[in-house]
């Protein structure tokens, strides 16, 4: 069998890396971005750090279709400059110490003209006319800056279109979704510095920052943004979590405050929650513009009438009105992953070691992984996977290799046969040859009987009475490993029992090395409490002959 470690999240279902690129080109700030890389021409100035100057930001937010008069359009222009500086889509060429005038601003800089990468009509193939970004984007000569005296600075740096800039539209959709990564962790990077007015506030006296009093770690500050969208990611891709729906922000911040073995949270927990919340509103807030999550900020009108017991809490307080539960709960914010986010959150998670795999990953695999891979995942997962391994498959060779892999008397082998029979549900007669080639396997040729009567297969051969027991053995085996002591599972022990009289008298023999677990889950579980007993005597003799 497999010697890899098992997942430790479940597997998330990615959109296709075409649906995803469209996705990232489609984000106001990606695209904002890619709209200010073209425009970069040689009269562009940056300051040190490549930081477009000040008086070139209103011309910079007016080529992004913004109100150049207007503060929050100088911030957004400078803020899709700075993605479009760290992500390569833009080359600058910082100041020089010396007082000369900076290089770059002769008419043969690059990225002028009709040459500059990323536009024409063949945006479509990535989704850009879906972003934005294509024909209708101004171009380098429409939107270059003056050359006037009051821009050609001697002490300021030049920009120029960047050579990842083409790969916008002449790129394949992972050379897209690399870009949009690049820029997601300078958006996550930005999110994690505190708001100017706390920066204000920790001034010192000489004008610098006094980082005791703003009580700020940067690293500290990323480790718990990166730990809230993992949990958000898991809450989305566990099986019945929230999937598409939002999650309620006080729940992502009770998450990562509220310790697992509390009970009911004192009121200082309470009010770590409500600041935890405020601060992931804020972030939130950045991080809805480059495409990673859907959210409804908390309700400003909402927070002058709420105490931090009832934010927390995540339920109106005093002088709220009455009203709809969730309508409540949603004033205090709501979140959610898009594809993308989720495509981006994992990307990250890869990156820092954590194994967070996705349906397909195992479609190269051979059986013998794929079946303890899906073991462990989700009814639901599991499906999906299985039937993306066969989609590529010839049948015939997949049936045997999948039944191969299914034998064992290992802990795991249960789980691995019902996975294996899940897996062959749907074949059709191309599968025949590879199940009836099993018939006499002392492992298989229960689940190959019951594939065979359930489409109403000739000579089937009826099974002795020691495989009926073994198969009912293994088929409770494979039920706890998958489920646990679920509400369906005694219904299933007396469905299995109820045909075999005396069935406890000869199920302590069975040769299984499941059988002792399983008879004591029976007397534990199995609705007859005559029944019960006789498993849980059963269970003793069958721990007695194997000692």
């Amino acid at each position: 069998m497999s010697a890899e470690p098992h997942p430790t999240l479940p597997p998330v279902r990615l959109h296709s890396d075409a649906e995803l690129a469209g996705a990232a080109l489609a984000a106001p700030l990606f695209a904002r971005a890619v709209r200010l890389a073209r425009w970069a021409g040689p009269a562009t100035r940056v300051d040190v750090g490549g930081e477009l100057v000040a008086e070139q930001l209103p011309e910079a937010a007016a080529v992004l279709g913004l109100d150049a008069g207007d503060a929050d359009s100088a911030m957004y222009a400078s803020q899709a400059w700075r993605v479009a500086v760290d992500t390569g889509l833009v080359d600058v060429t910082e100041p020089e110490d010396d007082g000369t005038e900076a290089p770059g601003t002769g008419a043969d800089t690059p990225g002028t003209g009709a040459d500059t990468p990323g536009t024409g009509a063949d945006a479509a193939d990535v989704g850009a006319e879906a972003a934005g970004v294509g024909a209708g984007t101004p171009d380098v000569e429409a939107g270059t800056p003056g050359t006037g005296a009051d821009v050609l600075r001697a002490n300021h740096g030049t920009a120029a279109p960047g050579e990842d800039l083409a790969l916008v539209t002449g790129g394949a959709p992972g050379d897209v979704l690399d870009l949009w990564l690049a820029a997601l962790d300078t958006v996550l990077a930005d999110a994690a510095v505190p708001d100017l007015d706390d920066l204000v506030d920790a001034l010192d006296a000489g004008g610098g920052v006094d980082f005791d009093r703003l009580d700020w770690n940067p690293s500290r500050e990323a480790d718990f943004l990166d730990g809230v969208l993992a949990n958000l990611y898991l809450l989305t891709v566990a099986e019945g979590g929230a999937a598409d729906e939002p999650v309620p922000l006080p729940v992502l911040a009770a998450s990562m405050v509220v310790p697992d073995d509390m009970g009911e949270p004192t009121d200082a927990v309470l009010e770590q929650v409500s600041d935890a919340m405020m601060r992931l509103d804020d972030q939130f807030r950045q991080l809805e513009p480059i495409g990673l999550v859907e959210f409804r900020p908390v309700d400003e009108a909402l927070m002058a009438e709420t105490d931090d017991a009832d934010i927390a809490a995540g339920h109106p307080g005093g002088g709220v009105d009455g009203g709809d539960d969730a309508e409540d709960v949603s004033r205090y914010g709501m979140v959610r992953l898009t594809p993308l986010g989720l495509y981006g959150v994992r990307a990250r998670m890869l990156e820092a070691g954590v194994d967070a795999p996705a349906i397909g990953d195992l479609a190269g695999k051979g059986a013998d992984a794929l079946l303890d891979a899906v073991c462990v995942y989700p009814e639901g997962a599991a499906q999906a996977e299985l039937e993306q391994w066969l989609s590529g498959r010839e049948l015939p060779a997949a049936a045997a290799e999948l039944l191969a892999a299914a034998r064992g008397v290992d802990e795991a082998a249960p789980l691995r046969r019902l996975r294996c029979q899940q897996a062959l549900a749907p074949a059709g007669p191309e599968a025949e040859v590879a199940v009836r080639a099993v018939l006499d396997d002392p492992e298989l040729g229960g689940l190959a009987r019951v594939w065979l009567a359930e489409r109403g297969a000739a000579d089937v051969p009826a099974p002795d009475a020691s495989l009926v027991f073994w198969l009912t053995v293994d088929t409770i085996a494979a039920q706890l490993a998958a489920d646990g002591e679920t509400g369906e599972l005694p219904l299933l022990m007396e469905t299995l029992t109820a045909h075999h009289a005396g069935f406890f008298e000869k199920a302590w023999r069975v040769e299984h090395p499941a059988t002792v677990y399983v008879l004591e889950a029976m007397g534990r579980l199995h609705p007859d409490k005559k029944a019960a007993k006789e498993a849980r005597k059963a269970a003793f003799k069958a721990r007695s002959r194997q000692a």
